[in-house]
């Protein structure tokens, strides 16, 4: 059993709209003892809205100050651009090419020359692809095919890692540690090359809206809709179902019919955040740390107010990777990373006051330099 090197950085997103230079940013975070940073395409470095030639010198500022502040680029990431779309996944194959070639691979080039990792979250199932079973299942091999071929020109390139970002919702996958497992094997098999997952401490939020009803819930359900004729908050999987209930169906037999529908379901152990770390974090090189409550995932930081009802703590998040890699190797999955950057992903709101955005990483800093003090430390020193 080898436990891995650990890293403490920053997610750039924080500094967007306010400090948006290499040089401005890197020395923001600098100056608040932090010398890694997950660089946002939404900090002005996003293909899809950034001159070509603009990119290019992007890179060689980086370069430059990187070497003045002594920050260096751990992963680049994408933003909320592409995530507001279907993107790999998209209904029209064009459009998911699109992302796939004219975004995706162009950030893997940017990686390339900055020797960084890249993740990412860009893709959805609208909601009549969530509704057929057969149709699902088709659209979930291509954006797998998709992602195979992300990872073959990752390893083309150079990359150190390529990654997507854990979610919490049927519509975005992996959201559930038992298919982002499969995901991650069935990249493997087809690409032969290593992909990953980056987990969020806050991406637990929405598991526990979507569990499976059983029988007795299912008639409270159907009583309660007899009653009110609403379903206000309550999820029973696809369209179908909702149908059925209105049509007078009875629970046994909604309860059959949801056999079909297994990936609009959750475990109760998708809600907890620390099972996901006991059973991914090898192979999560990066791992983004946010405080929350466990009922939303609002970017917090850690400062005193927030960690007094905050769920996330640097001793269980430690103790749980260092939990995972005492775990016997799994068939077939990626190779377990060396490195993990605990990445602090604080946002900062429009209308924040930029001394005010500047003490949330400060104060988020100081709270996780109590377990990392210095960045490269093998887990078991920091433990």
């Amino acid at each position: 059993m080898k436990y891995p090197k650990i890293y403490l950085s920053v997610d750039n997103c924080v500094a967007s709209k306010r400090w948006t230079r290499p040089q401005d940013w890197m020395r923001l975070i600098s100056d608040c003892g932090v010398h890694y940073v997950e660089a946002s395409a939404d900090n002005e470095c996003d293909p899809l809205y950034m001159d070509d030639a603009y990119l290019e010198d992007w890179v060689r500022d980086v370069r430059k100050y990187s070497a003045e502040y002594q920050v260096k680029i751990a992963n680049l990431y994408s933003g909320h651009g592409t995530y507001s779309t279907l993107g790999l996944a998209h209904t029209d194959p064009r459009n998911a090419e699109k992302m796939l070639y004219g975004w995706l691979c162009k950030m893997l080039e940017i990686a390339s020359k900055l020797d960084c990792g890249l993740g990412f979250f860009c893709h959805a199932f609208d909601q009549s692809t969530l509704q057929d079973p057969k149709r699902y299942s088709e659209a979930m091999n291509e954006l797998t095919d998709r992602l195979a071929v992300l990872a073959g020109r990752a390893d083309e390139l150079n990359v150190p890692s390529v990654g997507v970002e854990q979610m919490y919702t049927p519509h975005q996958v992996p959201w559930g540690f038992s298919g982002a497992k499969t995901l991650l094997r069935e990249i493997k098999r087809r690409s032969g090359k290593n992909f990953y997952l980056t987990i969020d401490t806050g991406h637990q939020c929405g598991q526990n809206k979507f569990l499976r009803p059983d029988l007795s819930t299912l008639e409270q359900i159907i009583s309660r809709y007899r009653a009110t004729g609403r379903f206000d908050g309550v999820w029973i999987g696809p369209e179908k179902i909702y149908t059925m209930i209105r049509n007078g169906e009875s629970a046994s037999a909604v309860d059959r019919a949801l056999d079909e529908f297994p990936y609009l379901f959750a475990g109760e152990e998708d809600s907890d955040v620390y099972s996901w770390l006991r059973e991914l974090a090898p192979y999560s090189p990066v791992i983004h740390l946010q405080q929350t409550d466990g009922r939303r995932s609002a970017h917090l930081p850690f400062n005193a107010a927030n960690n007094e009802n905050g769920i996330i703590t640097g001793e269980k998040v430690l103790a749980a990777i260092a939990e995972s890699y005492e775990k016997p190797l799994e068939d077939g999955m990626p190779d377990r990373c060396e490195e993990i950057y605990l990445t602090l992903e604080v946002f900062g709101g429009t209308a924040d006051l930029p001394v005010d955005i500047e003490y949330k990483i400060r104060d988020s800093v100081e709270y996780w330099r109590k377990f990392i003090p210095e960045d490269g430390m093998n887990l078991s020193g920091v433990l």
